[in-house]
C-alpha cells in the first residue's frame, strides 16, 4: 500500500478542512494516509530564564513519515512549508506545496489546482527539485546547545531594542572578520528573495551552490553582502555583551552568549519540493515581486506655448 503524508496550518481553517478531505480521499484511493499539523517544526523560543530549548534536528519527524512515505502535501503558507520541511527532510521526501496564505513565494499550487495536483502526484508525474537547506548550531565549547535546519536564513541581532553589534566571522579557512552592524543574516539562494533581499543582498538563483552573508544596517560602507561557495563551513563570534539572539526561518531561535559560538554548515538533509511543471524560477520572481515587468512608457509632455 502506497504511503502519503499531509501537513497543515491548524489555524487556518481552510487549511484544516481541506487536509481532512485530502486523508479521506487518499484513503479511499487505496494510500495509507499520516496527517500532522506543521506545528511540530516550529522551533519554538527560547526564554530568559532557559536560554536552550534543543531539539536534535532528526527528532522533529513525525510519527508515520519516513523514507518510503511517496511524497507530503503542505498545506498552508510560506511558514508553514518552512516548518513542514524541518519535518520531513531528514527523510528526503518531497513536498508538494499548496498555498492557503497569502505571499506563497515558496508554494507549488493554489486551492483551485490541487484536483489536478494530487492526481499527479499519485500517479508520479511530477519533477523534485531540491533546495540546499543549513545546519545551525550553537556551540558552547564542544557542547551543542541548540541545533535546527534552515531553508531561508539565520538571524543574530541584540533585543530588546536594536542597536550596533559587533561579530567576529570566520568564514571557511580565510581570517575572520570584524563587522560592526545592527545585525548579521547568513542566507541560502532560497532565503536570499527574503530578509536578506529587504537588507540590501542580492537574488540568487537555486541550484547555485553558494551561501551569503548580508550585514543589517552596517556602521561601515565597506561591510557589504559577501556570497561564497557553501563548501565553506561558517563561525560567528558574539562580542556583545551580555547576550544576542538568534531566529531561524523567523519561526524559532535562542539566545546566544558571549562565550558561545555559531556554527553555519550546508546540511546533507535538502527541502525537496514537487514541480508539476519544470522549475521556473524567473516566472515565480515575476509574478510574486514584480521582477523584470516592463516599464509603463511615460505620457507624451506637453508643449508650453
Amino acid at each position: 500500500m502506497p504511503k502519503a503524508g499531509i501537513i497543515y496550518n491548524d489555524v487556518k481553517p481552510i487549511a484544516s478542512s481541506v487536509a481532512i478531505e485530502l486523508k479521506d480521499k487518499l484513503t479511499a484511493a487505496g494510500w495509507d494516509v499520516y496527517i500532522t499539523a506543521s506545528i511540530g517544526g516550529i522551533l519554538g523560543y527560547s526564554q530568559p530564564d532557559s536560554p536552550v530549548l534543543h531539539t536534535p534536528i532528526e527528532g522533529l519527524t513525525p510519527p508515520g513519515f519516513d523514507s518510503d512515505m511517496k511524497f507530503a502535501l503542505v498545506l498552508g503558507g510560506d511558514g508553514t512549508v518552512l516548518a513542514a520541511s524541518r519535518l520531513v527532510a531528514p527523510c528526503g521526501i518531497p513536498m508538494l506545496t499548496v498555498n492557503t496564505g497569502h505571499m506563497g513565494f515558496l508554494t507549488e499550487a493554489y486551492l483551485n489546482q490541487l484536483p489536478q495536483a494530487l492526481e499527479q502526484c499519485m500517479a508520479g508525474a511530477y519533477q523534485v527539485e531540491d533546495r540546499a537547506m543549513l545546519t545551525v548550531k550553537v556551540m558552547r565549547g564542544d557542547t551543542v546547545k541548540w541545533e535546527a535546519l534552515c531553508l531561508n536564513e539565520m538571524v543574530l541581532h541584540r533585543e530588546p531594542l536594536t542597536c550596533m553589534c559587533h561579530f567576529e566571522i570566520a568564514v571557511g579557512r580565510h581570517s575572520p572578520v570584524d563587522i560592526a552592524a545592527d545585525g548579521i543574516i547568513v542566507s541560502t539562494p532560497t532565503g536570499s528573495t527574503a530578509y536578506s533581499l529587504s537588507a540590501g543582498g542580492p537574488v540568487i538563483t537555486p541550484g547555485v551552490p553558494v551561501l551569503q552573508l548580508v550585514p543589517i544596517c552596517p556602521h561601515s560602507l565597506a561591510s557589504r553582502a559577501l556570497v561564497f561557495p557553501d563548501s565553506e563551513p561558517v563561525n560567528i563570534y558574539p562580542v556583545n555583551i551580555p547576550r544576542l539572539v538568534m531566529v531561524v526561518d523567523g519561526n524559532g531561535g535562542c539566545y546566544v552568549l558571549p562565550e558561545d559560538r555559531v556554527y553555519l554548515e550546508r546540511s546533507p538533509y535538502s527541502a525537496r519540493f514537487i514541480r508539476l511543471q519544470s522549475p521556473e524560477f524567473f516566472r515565480v520572481l515575476r509574478e510574486k515581486l514584480g521582477w523584470g515587468l516592463p516599464h509603463i512608457a511615460k505620457p507624451n509632455s506637453v508643449e508650453l506655448p
